[in-house]
């Protein structure tokens, strides 16, 4: 058995800061500003849901509040000096206890919900599991020394199987005084609408090319002269595109594209080099990532057959191939439905342990059927 403080968090990209250790929020005044009106009208509700698509700064955010909610106890009604004055700003000061007991994960008022070890205690979880919520629940008995708020972080509420999930319900339904529910969600619709019907929203989303660009230097990645096209890619999530540069992502796109640049008549060796770069204990992001791109390659042709023609190319030869494969409507609405099956299929065969090879190598087949029914 594995020790757990061995085992990777699980709510961390590899190869970038954790969203606890990031200092700036880049992006989402509106968001902060929501969150911040309502604490300063007395408005606070007991539970929020940060929304929005994966890597684009929620866990970020969700920290940023907590830390703040912890820094700012509630006003103690008989302070001879009255009430402290309102805060203009979710910020908490690099120095402050709050943020350097968060950033080691012993602030005592701050609970963070996410996967934990599997029943062998060798890996993570593949769900967030109730035996995790019921840490939480141990974690209200205990009393906050400064008599503050409670805090507990979601990481992600997508995550959690049912069993976990009627679990957190229940908290929500009737939650401990003084606590507040912080639940990041990339796929909110998923969730249970009583758990939805509880919480306030927070949306964000994606970042701009130039605000992404921010969020990568604060990471420490420099995309070079490629930032554009990674930005592209990463569809403004700094958490994708932090991604993307650690598994060298553009340049396995540009593979892809090379290896239909003949289709019908694809590119035989270059599929078997690619699908055989997944094999392996050791190529598991690489596998998943190969999946997601070939996933992205048939969106991008579905959208250039319906007329929103990519406005950053991917590759140099990127432009030509998606007008040849997709010139119409017609080869649009085909490839979006071999978008769906295809990811349909992936997503099965990862669960079942399909060889990578094999699976990728499959989709590769099936993406080049549809350019030979095209070309006919």
């Amino acid at each position: 058995m594995a020790d757990p403080a061995e085992l990777p968090e699980p709510d961390r990209i590899e190869g970038a800061p954790h969203p606890r250790e990031t200092h700036r929020l880049i992006g989402h005044e509106d968001a902060e500003a929501g969150f911040l009106d309502a604490f300063t009208s007395q408005r606070l509700h007991h539970a929020w849901m940060i929304s929005g698509p994966e890597g684009v700064g929620k866990a970020t955010l969700a920290w940023k509040i907590a830390r703040f909610l912890r820094a700012n106890p509630p006003a103690d009604p008989n302070d001879m000096f009255g009430a402290p004055p309102a805060p203009t700003s979710l910020d908490t000061p690099e120095d402050h206890p709050v943020f350097r007991q968060a950033l080691a994960l012993a602030e005592p008022g701050i609970f963070l919900l996410r996967r934990g070890a599997n029943d062998k205690g060798d890996r993570l979880s593949a769900a967030l599991r109730v035996q995790e919520v019921r840490r939480m629940r141990a974690f209200f008995s205990l009393s906050v020394v400064d008599g503050g708020r409670r805090v507990v972080i979601v990481d992600s509420a997508d995550e959690m199987n049912n069993e976990a999930a009627n679990a957190l319900l229940k908290s929500l339904e009737e939650p401990p005084a003084g606590t507040i529910f912080l639940l990041i969600s990339h796929t909110p619709s998923r969730l249970l609408p009583t758990i939805r019907s509880r919480c306030r929203e927070l949306r964000v989303g994606p970042l701009s090319p130039d605000l992404l660009g921010e969020a990568l230097a604060q990471a420490g990645t420099d995309p070079g002269g490629d930032a554009e096209a990674l930005g592209e890619l990463a569809r403004g999530s700094v958490g994708r595109a932090l991604t993307l540069a650690h598994l060298d992502g553009l340049t396995t796109y540009r593979e892809i594209v090379q290896v239909f640049m003949g289709a019908p008549r694809y590119d035989r060796a270059a599929a078997i080099r690619l699908a055989n770069s997944a094999t392996g204990a050791a190529n598991v992001a690489r596998y998943g990532l190969i999946i997601d791109l070939l996933s992205q390659f048939l969106a991008r042709l579905a959208r250039a057959g319906a007329g929103h023609i990519p406005t950053v190319p991917l590759s140099p030869d990127e432009p030509a191939l998606l007008a040849r494969l997709s010139p119409n409507l017609h080869a649009s609405q085909a490839w979006a439905r071999l978008e769906q099956d295809l990811s349909a299929r992936a997503a099965h065969g990862r669960a079942v342990n399909l060889d990578p090879a094999a699976l990728i190598l499959d989709m590769v087949f099936k993406i080049n059927e549809t350019a030979a029914k095209r070309a006919a």
